[in-house]
């Protein structure tokens, strides 16, 4: 039997935004609840302060610094909400702690190849040395194609044994936008030089998380429980929104884009978010502000449901001999509420049928103006 001990959930406050308590966030570029800006590769001339007072003037949200050396600290201190380290930093234990001193909120990248109780050891010496807001992030490993992988096995892991938020980094999956400013790096490292850590190649060791809380070597060159039939290929190059989906699924608390990111990408990216995360992540709001928000994200999720099973029912409809009214089935729709009350059961057989009802007439309204008026 496993020994894995599931930790009380420590949230992260970013400024006014809470992190591993509500709806999954995404932080990122234009569209995401908190933005992040890289101080690697900033143009020349442009200084630290400069860098980092642009990213206030253009979003009064919270903002997250990452710096490029040990001497971007001092600025991060007196101006972000939050510190990002580089994969590379997780191993270098004096710049951990001098990051982990400044006093703010720290998300730790996962060096590649990193076991999970290196990461968390790296998490727990942040926390000892500063106050404990500490959020993890799942960078991936290199696979032998050149993609990154996101161990989403690793991810719950390290949620469950820790009670930190923990995140997933997209930005080896979403293009960023060259002309949106400064953005991260991932072949350098702290001093701007090749990192330190950098993507394990074709035969490299990849993690493996187990029940008992250890990162075990796989020798795969690609992490086990890497989300293959789960919103990934394999090769590290699923569309955002569908591996952010995944992630959510798998119980991450937020997404990291890259600073560049497009718009588009972060909206779609959210958007995923939120709809996985309306049904797979349970809210206990203690506002009605809060409860009204919550209400507002499963009742998205129900209008995408809702308009996709009325498409499949139009669908239907066209197939069956005796369509419309005429053709419904009772006993399948008996059949239908009573499998959707197992899963339901506070709101019981009586209150799904009503529901039902209107559910599979709206459907067939919608057939009936289909075959009346179709479309080219």
């Amino acid at each position: 039997m496993s020994s894995t001990v599931h930790r009380k959930r420590l949230p992260v406050r970013l400024g006014a935004l809470t992190v591993g308590a509500g709806p999954a966030v995404v932080i990122g570029g234009p569209g995401a609840d908190a933005r992040w800006i890289s101080l690697l590769g900033r143009p020349a001339g442009l200084s630290a302060e400069e860098a980092v007072a642009g990213a206030r003037a253009r979003w009064p949200g919270p903002v997250l610094v990452e710096p490029s050396c040990a001497a971007d600290l001092p600025v991060i201190a007196g101006c972000a909400d939050g510190v990002v380290t580089g994969a590379a930093w997780m191993r270098d234990a004096s710049l951990l702690r001098a990051v982990a001193r400044l006093g703010l909120p720290v998300l730790l990248r996962r060096a590649p190849s990193a076991a999970l109780r290196e990461w968390l050891a790296a998490a727990a010496d942040c926390a000892a040395e500063g106050d404990d807001r500490v959020l993890l992030c799942e960078s991936g490993d290199g696979t032998a194609r050149g993609g990154l992988v996101l161990d989403l096995a690793l991810m719950r892991a390290a949620r469950e044994l820790s009670g930190r938020p923990v995140l997933a980094d997209l930005g080896a999956h979403l293009g960023g936008d060259a002309g949106a400013g400064p953005g991260p790096d991932p072949g350098t490292g702290p001093e701007g030089g090749p990192g330190a850590a950098s993507g394990a190649g074709e035969g490299t060791p990849a993690t493996t998380a187990h029940g008992d809380g250890t990162g075990r070597e796989s020798g795969t060159g690609r992490e086990s429980g890497s989300g293959h039939g789960d919103g990934t290929d394999g090769t590290g190059h699923e569309d955002g929104p569908a591996l952010a989906a995944a992630a959510v699924a798998a119980g991450a608390d937020g997404l990291l884009l890259p600073p560049g990111s497009a718009e588009r990408d972060a909206l779609a990216v959210r958007e995923a978010a939120r709809l996985v995360g309306a049904v797979t992540r349970r809210e206990a709001p203690s506002s009605i502000p809060a409860a009204r928000e919550a209400i507002d994200r499963v009742d998205a999720a129900l209008a995408v449901l809702l308009e996709r099973r009325a498409e499949l029912a139009v669908t239907i409809q066209r197939l069956k001999p005796v369509g419309g009214f005429a053709g419904r089935d009772a006993d399948r729709e008996r059949r239908l509420v009573a499998e959707m009350a197992r899963r339901a059961p506070v709101l019981g057989e009586a209150r799904l049928a009503a529901i039902m009802n209107a559910v599979i007439e709206a459907g067939l309204h919608l057939a009936e103006e289909r075959r009346s008026s179709p479309r080219e």
